[in-house]
């Protein structure tokens, strides 16, 4: 093997551990998200003021909620003034007037260490993106693409990190959590796209499959409709911690019964995508060589959306158990990852057949 493809191999392997520590990190963010964790740490990045979080309310002054309360105020004041600026007027005045930040919840050990886990593996991730970046360097000859999207996706980390401060001091304002979710999947995808496109500067593109552009465009559908899917996910979500707090977090089994809109919309959209998804895979099983990369991933998409398809259905029929909840949402973000992937392939098999046809 020589030097470039050493290179190449290396950066395909910090870029496949990124992606794989992004996926763990949605996993864990469910966990607290599950466990209402969420604010075990109403400061950012430290947690109760600490690089080491408290073990017992004993260490912590009488007044820490009162003290990390004015310190979420005096951060929301800084983002209003920079929404306000960017012309996000309305935005702005529902952070200003909304009522539930106001709320300081009292410290609990447990809840405190989930969310300082899942802050650590955080960090973690944004060590592997820096190393990512730096692996790509080497790479500046061979594709000048890769150290850039490489800087972009670090760029896009740092945002994201701002971004989950600004949850914790909004106290988990519904459309940042949102926002906060779909930044992980462009996220992900970006790293996908980067690991893709190192992969294809080792390995050529070999025609595999026939009408790769309706395979495309169907698969493209399905894509959209199941990022708008994780958004309404994330927003039943929210409405399910709502009547949680309502119902003391008791009578789990009526939760369901509470719910909007959203939830009527989020379960017959699993049907629409489920819909979508056997036509594709009859489309690819039709036009497909049977070792063609697209026709294994495509089966294995099927499988996770009949599997999210359960959890989700265990979720609705079985009082919301809690530990269904984050392989639910990892479920999710894993269909979207693989599509993503498979609308790579699609894509090269489209050029081969737009090149032949010229």
């Amino acid at each position: 093997m020589n030097q470039t493809n050493k290179k190449i191999s290396s950066f395909r392997k910090i870029s496949l551990i990124s992606v794989i520590a992004v996926y763990f990190l949605i996993l864990v963010g469910g966990v607290v998200r599950s466990t209402g964790s969420g604010m075990g740490c109403p400061d950012w990045p430290k947690c109760f003021g600490s690089w080491v979080p408290p073990t017992s309310v004993d260490q912590l002054p009488k007044n820490y909620q009162d003290i990390y309360l004015q310190k979420r105020l005096d951060k929301n004041e800084r983002f209003v003034a920079m929404l306000t600026s960017l012309g996000f007027d309305r935005k702005a005045e529902e952070i200003k007037n909304d009522k539930s930040i106001l709320i300081e919840e009292e410290f609990n050990a447990t809840k405190t260490w989930i969310e300082y886990v899942n802050r650590l593996i955080g960090a973690i991730i944004g060590l592997l993106v820096i190393a990512t970046f730096l692996y790509s360097l080497p790479l500046w000859g061979t594709d000048k693409a890769l150290p850039i999207l490489s800087f972009a996706n670090l760029l896009l980390v740092i945002f994201q990190g701002w971004i989950g401060s600004i949850v914790v001091s909004t106290n988990l304002l519904e459309w940042m959590i949102s926002l906060h979710m779909v930044l992980a999947l462009v996220i992900v995808c970006l790293l996908l796209y980067i690991h893709y496109r190192a992969y294809r500067l080792a390995y050529p593109i070999v025609f595999k499959t026939e009408k790769p552009n309706r395979l495309f465009y169907l698969l493209g559908v399905g894509f959209i409709l199941m990022i708008i899917q994780i958004v309404l996910g994330t927003q039943v979500r929210e409405e399910i911690d709502a009547i949680a707090f309502r119902f003391g977090n008791l009578f789990r089994s009526e939760w369901v019964e509470h719910l909007g809109i959203n939830f009527l919309i989020h379960r017959s959209f699993s049907l629409v995508l489920l819909g979508i998804h056997l036509v594709f895979i009859y489309k690819v099983y039709k036009y497909s060589v049977r070792s063609a990369s697209i026709f294994k991933w495509s089966q294995i998409l099927i499988l996770l959306i009949l599997f999210v398809i359960i959890t989700g259905v265990g979720l609705a029929y079985f009082g919301i158990p809690a530990f269904l909840q984050p392989f639910h949402l990892l479920l999710g973000s894993l269909i979207v990852g693989l599509q993503f992937v498979i609308l790579l392939l699609l894509n090269d098999q489209k050029k081969i057949v737009e090149s032949v046809n010229s």
